[in-house]
């Protein structure tokens, strides 16, 4: 392969982009739409089709699947259809039922989910169950009704010993699916069995952890029951018309009261006082259908039974199963019993925020009635400050809620405490108020806690304070226009704990200021905070959390901003420098915010890739102001300090090859030399050169083609050179083309160039053939032959003859795909069409000749 003589071929840009586009075709509206689902036509049975079977005619894509969210819109999914087969006399009452408890009303399925999650256990459990008698299903028809209930305590029992939890949720899970199929099919008796028999469970605390969830498992089945024989009573009452909603016992017929007695007759002759207890616990609501006071008779009663109870832990939870659904109750039984604290506070934190946020006053009544000494003041309200910082009061009660709260809790003594009930109510407060008053809760904060230095044992309490200010408050021009936010911030005096602070800070800043800054007070803070995060770097902490303080100081000075007023932008921004000296990113960051800095502070930076492209940017920078000193100044100190790339770089930690970066950053710096004119007193194309002179002496990595490769990449900027007129070009900036005019003498320095790189890689492929690296040299060969089509003057023989060969040493070894030289082909032939380019007909034949052999 001998040197040929290089030619660029000349381009029109205009040209070759009109006919890069695609044609255009009208659009045809009407019936088509892509989008529109595919219409099948149903034809007759075909002969020999099976019955039923249809046979189909349609476009050639109608077999595709039809859409299954679009299929499902007629309701036949399995939720509509669940939902259509639902009882409508059950759900008409549910919803009547939450009507008259309240939206607030914190129903116990929500509750359930998370008992079961949090009582687990390893321990084995056991079952004791009924072993099923043989005829039951007559005798049954027979035996009286104590009969009934003593064959179920006496008869046969099997036990289930060894049960992991899994396996014990999943008996009592098939308990539950016995009883409703038990009264689907009209066994009410041996229903009530299931029932007695699972409440029996509940004596059992030998796995004391698991208890709660078991509770929560055996009451699903108790109130499974109660709900069927409500729903059974009910119906009855509804013939032959509906009973109305707000029913009284006068409207119950006897049947119906008759079949609700015989449920109560049939449970208080259970013997065992558990499941006596919670069985009619399960079916209370049915008093209803046999007097008018309701449950309000039995209640005492059954709260009396309790007490015969012996094991506190089951008792206690049989009075929780009474009680569950009754606020209003156990408010009234707090008012009545008086003092009673711990049961108020158990109440707020046991019902569901809203629930209670509804009520608060009513609350607070009852906290300044409770006697100091049992349970302290500041405790209930830091219950009631719980349920207020997830549930909004009545809008016009919430003053005189803070205040009233406040009075108790400015009062505290203890240091801990105070600041643990502070911190609650400073959520409220940020809520619902301004910032005066929360101006005033953290004056008095501060006047609490800095005695004696007590903030140093609260930094938990008083980061949370600072993060619930932030949820709430994000105009940072009202946050630090407050008296006491930055004092406040002074009692964070650990380093970590202050640059925690400083961080969270940054971030919700970074978040929520959407619009540039020039509020001085927000920069004065702000730089205060990010100086704090500066200052805590040193030479142990981590790379990560050096980029993590960096980009959060850079995501600050991104939003400074002070418009056309540049002196001032120019003093923020050296500041900012000597501030941030430290944190190389924030030092990039701040040249690409200052022109000025680039000369000064790009040498200093550590980073020899971040110095190339900062010297690169400010190249352009200044092109793009019509600086073209400064700019020529830049881009040869970016080629100048090229051979101080290392051969290995740290990335993310671990040692890489520099190769693929800096090849990167070459390709860049060769597009931007199209548009940078020649300076007068260091003749043609002297940073061209002086780039590939850096190029030829680097140190290159063994083996590599690198090289090589620039060289590859430098052909077409010269060939670009070359052209009348520029691809592209910078407003105001005379470049070559308007310098050289197409000087013969200045296409005949680029064409010697190209010829002499042209060489050099070609040496470069012999040296490849002779060490056997076919895959490398088809590589090479297949990207100089692309070069040459796309930028070479094949009407020359000789370069045509270098392509066909290049062209026949990339496919010699099989190092081109058949799909890549089809498609190449396919380009070459497209391209011979045009009027200029028809002498490639000819390369098109020959190549496609030297394909085939």
């Amino acid at each position: 392969m001998a040197a040929v003589q290089w030619r660029s071929r000349g381009r029109n840009y205009d040209t070759e982009l009109q006919r890069c586009r695609p044609e255009a075709a009208p659009v045809e509206f009407g019936d088509y739409h892509p989008l529109k689902p595919i219409m099948v036509t149903d034809t007759k049975t075909r002969r020999g089709a099976r019955k039923g079977s249809t046979s189909s005619s349609s476009s050639s894509s109608s077999s595709a699947p039809a859409d299954p969210l679009s299929s499902m819109l007629d309701g036949t999914d399995p939720l509509s259809m669940f939902a259509s087969e639902a009882p409508t006399i059950s759900h008409s009452r549910r919803e009547k039922e939450e009507e008259a408890v309240g939206q607030d009303f914190e129903p116990w399925s929500s509750k359930r989910g998370e008992i079961l999650a949090r009582f687990t256990t390893t321990e084995k459990l056991s079952i004791v169950r009924k072993a099923p008698s043989p005829g039951s299903a007559v005798s049954e028809k027979v035996r009286t009704r104590l009969e009934e209930l003593d064959d179920l305590e006496e008869g046969s029992q099997r036990e289930l010993l060894n049960l992991s939890q899994q396996d014990y949720a999943n008996r009592i899970e098939e308990l539950n699916q016995s009883l409703k199929e038990a009264w689907a099919s009209d066994q009410k008796v041996k229903a009530l069995k299931i029932v007695i028999q699972c409440s029996k469970l509940l004596s059992d605390t030998s796995v004391i952890q698991f208890y709660p969830s078991k509770f929560v498992l055996i009451t699903d089945i108790l109130d499974t029951f109660g709900r069927l024989v409500y729903d059974r009573i009910w119906t009855m009452c509804s013939d032959p018309r509906p009973l109305p909603e707000s029913f009284t016992v006068d409207d119950v017929n006897d049947t119906a009261k008759e079949t609700c007695l015989n449920w109560f007759f049939k449970i208080a002759s259970i013997r065992e006082l558990l499941p006596r207890l919670y069985v009619e616990a399960a079916i209370l609501k049915c008093n209803r259908f046999l007097n008018k006071s309701g449950i309000q008779e039995t209640l005492p009663r059954l709260t009396a039974m309790i007490r015969g109870i012996g094991d506190p832990l089951v008792a206690a939870y049989t009075r929780a199963y009474l009680c569950r659904p009754l606020l209003t109750e156990m408010m009234e039984r707090c008012k009545k019993l008086g003092n009673n604290a711990l049961l108020l506070n158990s109440v707020m934190r046991a019902f569901r925020p809203e629930f209670v946020a509804a009520r608060a006053t009513d609350f607070i009544g009852m906290i300044k009635d409770c006697d100091e000494a049992g349970f302290p003041k500041h405790l209930l309200f830091g219950s009631l400050g719980r349920s207020l910082a997830c549930a909004d009061p009545p809008e016009s009660e919430r003053l005189t809620i803070l205040n009233e709260a406040w009075k108790v809790v400015t009062k505290v003594r203890s240091p801990q405490d105070y600041i643990n009930c502070a911190e609650i109510w400073m959520e409220f407060t940020c809520r619902h108020f301004t910032k005066r008053e929360v101006n005033t809760i953290l004056a008095d904060i501060i006047k609490h806690m800095t005695p004696d230095r007590a903030f140093e044992d609260a930094y938990p309490q008083l980061q949370s304070v600072i993060r619930k200010i932030l949820t709430y408050l994000h105009d940072f021009s009202v946050l630090f226009a407050m008296e006491r936010f930055l004092p406040f911030l002074d009692m964070f005096q650990k380093d970590s704990v202050r640059v925690e602070v400083c961080r969270s800070i940054m971030e919700v800043f970074i978040k929520h200021q959407v619009e540039h800054t020039r509020d001085p007070v927000i920069l004065n803070a702000m730089l205060h905070i990010c100086k704090t995060m500066h200052d805590s770097v040193n030479a142990l902490t981590l790379e990560d959390e050096k980029r993590s303080l960096a980009l959060l100081i850079i995501g600050f000075i991104r939003m400074v901003s002070f418009g056309r007023d540049f002196e001032q932008q120019l003093s923020f921004c050296v500041e900012a420098r000597a501030t941030f000296c430290n944190l190389e990113p924030v030092l990039v960051q701040l040249i690409h915010a200052c022109a000025a800095y680039s000369f000064i502070t790009i040498p200093s930076l550590s980073s020899i890739f971040s110095r190339l492209s900062l010297y690169l940017l400010s190249g352009q920078v200044a092109l793009a102001n019509q600086c073209l000193s400064q700019a020529d100044a830049f881009l040869k100190a970016a080629v100048s300090i090229l051979p101080e790339v290392p051969r290995s770089i740290s990335v993310e930690g671990k040692l890489r090859s520099s190769e693929s970066f800096l090849l990167d950053f070459i390709n860049n710096f060769l597009a931007t030399l199209l548009v940078v004119p020649d300076h007068p007193e260091h003749g043609v194309l002297y940073l061209v050169r002086g780039l590939l002179n850096m190029v030829q002496d680097y140190t290159w990595e063994d083996n590599s083609d690198a090289k090589v490769r620039v060289y590859v990449s430098a052909l077409p900027l010269l060939a670009a050179m070359s052209q009348e007129t520029y691809l592209y070009s910078i407003p105001k900036v005379d470049s070559n083309e308007t310098l050289y005019g197409g000087d013969p003498k200045f296409l005949s320095e680029i064409n010697k160039l190209s010829e002499t790189l042209i060489g050099q890689i070609l040496d470069h492929l012999k040296t490849l053939g002779r060490d056997e690296s076919t895959r490398r040299q088809g590589a090479l060969a297949f990207s100089l032959f692309g070069v040459l089509l796309a930028h070479g003057d094949l009407r020359n023989n000789k370069l045509s003859q270098l392509a066909i060969n290049l062209w026949n040493l990339s496919h010699k070894h099989g190092y081109c795909e058949t799909r890549v030289s089809v498609r190449t082909l396919e380009y070459i032939k497209h391209q011979a069409l045009q009027p200029d380019m028809s002498h490639l007909t000819d390369t098109v034949q020959r190549l496609a000749l030297q394909s085939r052999t």
